[in-house]
């Protein structure tokens, strides 16, 4: 008998008073309130939780099994920070030997064990975890807190202000309907890069900005005062995981003296970011998040935890952009789906915080729920640096020593268990890009010409456009302003410095800036067609490359600062000139864009780039100086300076010292004080919206932006239950690594898809129609937008790509919406045929949202994206798995078959991970395994959703 079961079994009665202020103190509404009492006015506000346990008084008393190890921990001269659940105190030497993630989670379910939502059994499973991570053990996790994104925040506040009226329709309360959990909600506002070399580009594409999401700023802004304990970061201030990393990211909590990790469920994928800050944080899909904001633990499957062991040091002019597109290649050939990925080594000692969190930034893209770095020397640096206030980090740092969860590099390392093992010396890294549609697609930069020559000979795919021997020299004429000019196969014309991954990197922007002043002495110029912009990630970002006089040569490129948010990474690249476009698009171009994001895949980024190449931002200056990727950069120069004379990449390539010398005299705490202090204030834009001090939202049917979707309509108090699927026709049959952006993209609005005539229907002008991402909170829209994507290959269309299907019964070819709308009409229910990772790409509910809404009750794929199969069983949708080794051409299925889906009608009966017979009209019948991967996951289904479960339970609760 183990310490914790004696702690189990000696449950305090001393009823947790330690709560007690949370539970009535007042909500924070506003980003000036509520300040850490241990912060300084440039941290990020504390929340007063109101402790969600009051709603099961009556059956439990508010305690926790653990309150014997609730320990204080004092100040060095005096006094105490706060109390808190100490792990050495179990005398546990298990303990020593957990990856530093998974001491995150045991803390969590220590501090919340009140033996209903997360037991003493739930605790030993992780202590455990050497021996139960291999056997999908399920645990439940609360994070302490959700962070939100406007894309993905607009539905969330949509679906809140849904479960109000359903609950208000029902008879009780809404306003029980109020996050428990605190939320950070960001309006990163994807800009739309209108406006990209002008000195005034910010303000003009802000001014755009709020003329087209005027609307559903305003309902965001509601949201912040109707509903409690959200903070709402107002737009211009930032892309979210930037803010979340540099402002908001506590380490550590300190809630009315209680003190724990911070930890964080977001609605985008790249949430990741701040695990390079030594805060768990990852990707869910939003209807996941909202069950978390309301009180709900998240259950999860108990992760392997890969340790990723870095020695060395980079090479001098090596980035962290090459580091990390290489991590994303090594890890995604290891395989890491569902699992942590933990970084550790003494070649940490050589990385910043901020390549870091680069690195982090992409665990999406090599498939991690996330890549972690433990607190150490250099995360306490770089929160001094970024306006943290000493007592913060000096609390922060006596934290986790004291809990076990510092690094420290001057005292012996404990010898810590992974699943599997993976080793990378720096020193082997070496420049490259990745691309031309996948971000593991990782190219060396020295083999960049032939790659990309070799693209052009290959049959279409991952790696190939299949342009014939004869039209490869071919070349485009076009008139660019009234002067000639020219595109040919292999042309740069879009070069995008974009936020999130690299723009939260000081090294790699003053590396970019370097490069242009250097090129610019040389007098080497961009074309002017080649559409280029810098976005920051935050406001930080300007102040330093003002203060390193180096912000000019990047203008004088074409490199102006053109917002603060998402931009071309997302598909909001802008319109490329008319002429350029048409001259692509008649003599079928393969064009290229160069970017620093984290995305590049097909038809993503813009319509007319076929290929789109993740590079780091010196390297996106390069090729925008180049205006080709078809260039050996060894061997052939960038370009002729003003002298006449060949300039090579080598001559403007600045050395790591310079650009470690420019970061450390242009990049100060100040800088993050000022910026942040700023959010506060909003900006006069924000500050004139007007807002509701109404409960209920007044919904306009008039609207094409905010509109009340029917998840709810007839709902009962008794959950459905499984429906039969039964003579299910397919909508689609796709093969592998269908993305979130082909199933809902969020770019831009193709003129003669559904979601255009919607529009044009209801008069609004192409020009205003916006984007998908901008419109996610009319469910009209995105229905109409589901399958959407220009570049879907359906196997039904037997080689023609494009957002269509083939309506089986009658044999027509139609758009995908319309196809569903008459299969729903006819009372015939659908399901989706497809390959592996099915699903990858960002954490978009409305990938899961938009499929339900069109009538598909299941999907049966070779594997699933792990943030995806969470959401589709979210949203009722059945997540289905061939058997291994089969897939629908091994077993000849061509999609034109009629499916019944043999599971049990009984909810009690279906199993997590059991096989189950899936029959065919045609006499043809194989076996699947269930993807629901947790009782939890089938209890939504079971409700149809976490949505209506979560109002069930809220309103059984309250009665």
């Amino acid at each position: 008998m183990t310490i914790v079961k004696s702690a189990f079994s000696r449950q305090s009665s001393r009823l947790s008073s330690l709560f007690a202020a949370s539970a009535i103190a007042r909500p924070c509404s506003s980003p000036s309130a509520n300040l850490d009492s241990s912060a300084a006015s440039s941290s990020p506000p504390s929340y007063s939780s109101t402790f969600f346990f009051r709603r099961f008084a009556s059956s439990m008393a508010a305690r926790n099994s653990y309150d014997s190890i609730l320990t204080s921990l004092s100040k060095p001269g005096g006094g105490e920070f706060g109390k808190y659940y100490s792990l050495p105190s179990l005398n546990d030497q298990r303990i020593d030997r957990l990856p530093y993630s998974i001491r995150i989670l045991l803390e969590s379910a220590i501090r919340n064990c009140d033996e209903f939502q997360v037991t003493g059994k739930d605790v030993e499973k992780i202590l455990d975890w050497e021996n139960t991570a291999t056997k999908q053990v399920e645990i439940p996790f609360k994070p302490a807190r959700v962070l939100l994104q406007d894309f993905t925040g607009v539905p969330a506040v949509v679906d809140l202000a849904c479960m109000r009226d359903a609950m208000n329709k029902l008879k009780s309360d809404p306003k029980k309907i109020n996050p428990l959990v605190p939320v950070d909600l960001v309006i990163d506002h994807s800009v739309q890069v209108d406006v990209a070399r002008s000195e005034n580009a910010v303000q003009a594409n802000m001014e755009l900005e709020f003329q087209r999401n005027k609307e559903r700023f305003g309902f965001l802004k509601w949201g912040s005062n109707a509903f409690q304990n959200m903070l709402v970061v107002p737009p211009g201030s930032g892309i979210v995981h930037q803010v979340n990393l540099e402002y908001l990211a506590r380490v550590v909590f300190n809630n009315n003296g209680l003190l724990y990790p911070d930890s964080v469920v977001g609605t985008d994928s790249h949430t990741t970011m701040v695990d390079g800050l030594g805060v768990a944080g990852w990707g869910v899909g939003g209807i996941e998040a909202e069950a978390a904001m309301l009180g709900q633990p998240m259950s999860m499957v108990l992760p392997g935890v890969v340790g990723f062991k870095l020695a060395g040091k980079l090479q001098n002019g090596v980035t962290a952009t090459d580091l990390v597109l290489t991590v994303t290649q090594i890890l995604r050939k290891h395989g890491v789906v569902g699992k942590f990925v933990e970084f550790y080594g003494e070649g940490l000692r050589e990385l910043s915080l901020a390549d870091r969190a680069t690195i982090a930034n992409m665990s999406p893209e090599y498939g991690a729920t996330m890549g972690f770095f433990p607190v150490d020397s250099a995360t306490l640096d770089y929160l001094k640096l970024t306006g943290r206030s000493d007592d913060t980090v000096a609390m922060i740092e006596s934290y986790l020593r004291a809990n076990k969860m510092f690094v420290d590099y001057n005292e012996p390392q404990a010898e810590r268990v992974y699943s599997s093992y993976l080793e990378l010396n720096l020193e082997e890294v070496e420049p490259c890009l990745s691309g031309p549609k996948r971000p593991h697609d990782r190219v060396p930069l020295k083999e960049m010409k032939s790659d990309w020559l070799s693209c052009l000979d290959n049959k279409v795919g991952f790696k190939g456009f299949a342009v014939p021997k004869e039209s490869q020299s071919k070349v485009a004429d076009f008139s660019f302003q009234g002067t000639p000019a020219q595109v040919k196969h292999g042309d740069v014309v879009i070069a995008a410095i974009t936020s999130c991954t690299n723009t939260s990197n000081p090294s790699v922007m003053l590396g970019a800036a370097l490069v242009a002043k250097k090129a610019c002495e040389f007098g080497l110029e961009v074309k002017p067609w080649i559409k280029t912009s810098l976005a920051p990630g935050s406001g930080v970002a300007k102040q330093y490359l003002e203060k390193s006089d180096l912000q000019k040569y990047l203008n004088q490129l074409g490199f102006n600062i053109v917002g603060y948010g998402c931009t071309t990474c997302i598909g909001n690249s802008g319109d490329l000139d008319e002429a350029l476009s048409a001259a692509i698009s008649e003599n079928d171009i393969v064009a290229a864009a160069v970017l620093s994001g984290n995305r590049n895949f097909e038809g993503r980024v813009n319509p007319y780039t076929r290929a789109n190449y993740l590079a780091s931002p010196p390297l996106v200056v390069a090729y925008a100086l180049a205006g080709t990727v078809n260039i050996d950069f060894e061997k052939e120069p960038i370009g002729i300076s003003k002298d006449g004379k060949e300039v090579y990449l080598r001559d403007i390539w600045p050395s790591s010292e310079e650009v470690a010398n420019v970061v450390k005299s242009s990049v100060l705490p100040d800088m993050f004080i000022s910026t942040y202090e700023a959010i506060t204030k909003g900006n006069s834009m924000w500050n004139q919206l007007s807002d509701s001090s109404s409960t209920l939202y007044s919904w306009d049917s008039q609207s094409t932006y905010i509109h009340e979707p029917p998840y709810f309509k007839d709902m009962t108090m008794s959950p459905p239950g499984p429906k039969p699927v039964k003579d299910a026709y397919c909508l689609l049959n796709f093969g592998d690594s269908i993305t979130t952006d082909h199933i809902s993209p969020a770019g831009n609005i193709h003129k003669d898809s559904p979601a255009a005539k919607y529009l044009l229907d209801r008069g609004v002008n192409r020009k205003e129609f916006n984007s998908y991402g901008s419109r996610r909170g009319n469910d009209e829209i995105m229905a109409r937008g589901t399958f959407a994507n220009i570049r879907l290959v359906n196997k039904l269309l037997q080689g023609e790509v494009g957002p269509k299907t083939v309506h089986i019964p009658s044999g027509e070819k139609l758009s995908v919406f319309d196809a569903a709308t008459r299969y729903k009409s006819d009372g015939q229910g659908t399901i989706i045929l497809a390959g592996a990772e099915y699903g990858s790409g960002s954490s978009r509910d409305w990938a899961a949202k938009g499929p339900m809404l069109l009538g598909v009750k299941a999907v049966i794929a070779k594997s699933f994206e792990r943030i995806h199969r969470s959401n589709l069983a979210g949203m009722g949708i059945i997540p289905l798995c061939f058997k291994a080794g089969e897939d629908a051409e091994t077993l000849g299925l061509t999609g034109h078959e009629r499916f019944t889906i043999n599971l049990p009608s009984n909810v009690s009966d279906i199993k997590p991970g059991q096989y189950i017979t899936v029959t065919t009209d045609t006499g043809k019948s194989f076996e699947c395994i269930v993807r629901f991967d947790t009782e939890v996951e089938l209890a939504y289904y079971n409700h149809g959703g976490i949505l209506p479960y979560v109002i069930r339970n809220l309103i059984s609760a309250n009665h």
